[in-house]
């Protein structure tokens, strides 16, 4: 069964599975003791400091190895910006920054400190432009991904980088979708990464600071790993993490000129096999592995289950494979399609045959999701009047956009529809649906129930 999800978790590398199981024999004792078994769990984590500070591109004394990824990020964003709390308390990220970034800011904003979002454009990039005009005298440090964990876009790392170097700003990059494949562009002040994104065991991240940036741990004083990360490191898989880090990065070429190739038959012919299809994020500075793509008329939670029976395992950003019913933050900030949202990231080792398979078996499964839900193509009608309202309310995605499509049709070339609904993935879908069947969408206006949306017919 095809696993196509290493964005979220990446299948145990080899090497990692056999360092796993060599290192619980020796790696089992306390590395700060001075007998025997403690000297040799010593060895064991300097020589991982070394080599995943060597794939990172960092002093070994600038790493440290935390309990997972997130942890990695928050303990960054938290010392960093405590470390120059006497600059101020402004904190800029981008507007696709993963989760845990952002649960940092809202944190940072929540204890009183300021936070700017940097817009993207609708590849999901960020421009260097953008970062320089969110940047005050007030900042203390900035984030910024080095790729985005939805759609793969890479982002301009070194450019900003050198704003914020411009600006004094210390820079937090999160590496954790992109370090596998390469070392992250220079001029960053902070990293972090997560180990099971790169075949890793799960619950290993790393925090490289470099030296010289204003660091303060809010932590309770601990005299492990630099007083950064408190607690006895997992070693074994320290040690895992590290052995596989060193393992795909020697692979990386060979394998992401592979994987792209696969990658661009999927954007090619998603495009030209399912009807009604967008794909997302930059077609060029993106990871080799990962595609997005979101589908008109599609339930995507119905989606995910129909590829699963199938034997795919994918992964999604539509708003009805969520418990909040809204759609994922990176798809609203780019302002694309989030309804019948697949993302797609390919394992290393993954054949032809398998993405040939799944291009193979998704026609016929998005069409089956449609007719579900009703949708065909709309009989031609004469149009019945200049402008119609349709009550969507109580309706979820992608039933709003369903409903529109079935109606644009009763109205003449510039007639107006008026979608009502209650349902705030339609804020992003409406207009996203206009921009690929060609009309006009005019705009929102707040109703007492639900919030009414007009689109202008063009064609």
């Amino acid at each position: 069964m095809p696993y196509f999800d290493t964005a979220s978790a990446a299948p145990l590398h080899p090497v990692a599975r056999q360092a796993l199981q060599a290192s619980l024999d020796e790696g089992w004792a306390d590395p700060a003791r001075l007998y025997r078994e403690g000297r040799r769990a010593r060895l064991l984590l300097d020589a991982a400091r070394e080599a995943a500070a060597e794939a990172v591109g960092c002093r070994p004394d600038e790493l440290v190895f935390t309990p997972s990824g997130t942890h990695a990020v928050h303990t960054g964003v938290a010392g960093a910006l405590a470390g120059r709390r006497r600059v101020g308390g402004h904190l800029v990220v981008s507007a696709v920054e993963h989760s845990s970034v952002l649960h940092a800011a809202d944190a940072h904003a929540a204890a009183g400190g300021t936070v700017t979002h940097v817009p993207v454009d609708r590849a999901g990039a960020v421009s260097p432009a953008g970062y320089a005009g969110a940047l005050d005298a007030s900042t203390a440090l900035a984030c910024l991904q080095s790729a985005n964990h939805e759609v793969g876009t890479v982002q301009p790392v070194a450019e900003v980088a050198e704003v914020c170097a411009a600006a004094g700003v210390p820079l937090l990059v999160d590496a954790a979708q992109s370090l596998g494949w390469g070392p992250v562009e220079d001029g960053w002040s902070v990293l972090t990464a997560s180990a099971h994104k790169w075949g890793g065991p799960a619950g290993v991240g790393l925090l490289a600071v470099r030296k010289g940036v204003r660091f303060s741990p809010q932590f309770p004083a601990d005299e492990r790993e630099s007083g950064r990360s408190p607690g006895f490191v997992n070693l074994p898989a320290v040690v895992a993490a590290a052995a596989s880090l060193r393992a795909v990065r020697a692979e990386a070429e060979a394998e992401a000129a592979r994987l792209r190739i696969l990658v661009d038959r999927i954007r090619r012919r998603v495009a030209r096999l399912v009807p009604d299809v967008e794909v997302v994020g930059d077609p060029e500075r993106r990871l080799p592995h990962l595609v997005t793509f979101s589908c008109l008329y599609v339930d995507g939670e119905t989606l995910l289950h129909e590829l699963d029976r199938a034997g795919y395992s994918v992964s999604s950003g539509s708003s009805c494979t969520s418990s909040t019913l809204t759609p994922s933050h990176v798809l609203r900030a780019m302002g694309v399609l989030s309804e019948g949202n697949v993302r797609v990231s390919l394992p290393t080792g993954t054949t032809a045959q398998e993405v040939n398979g799944f291009l193979e078996v998704l026609p016929g499964v998005v069409a089956g999701v449609r007719a579900t839900l009703g949708v065909g193509e709309p009989a031609a009608v004469a149009p019945v009047s200049d402008a119609l309202e349709i009550d969507a309310l109580g309706l979820r995605c992608p039933q709003p956009v369903i409903e529109l499509a079935r109606a644009i049709g009763t109205v003449p070339v510039g007639g107006t529809v008026t979608v009502l609904s209650d349902d705030e993935v339609a804020r992003l879908d409406i207009p996203a649906w206009c921009t690929m069947r060609g009309h006009t969408y005019e705009g929102e206006a707040p109703r007492p129930a639900g919030v009414a949306y007009t689109v202008r017919r063009r064609v």
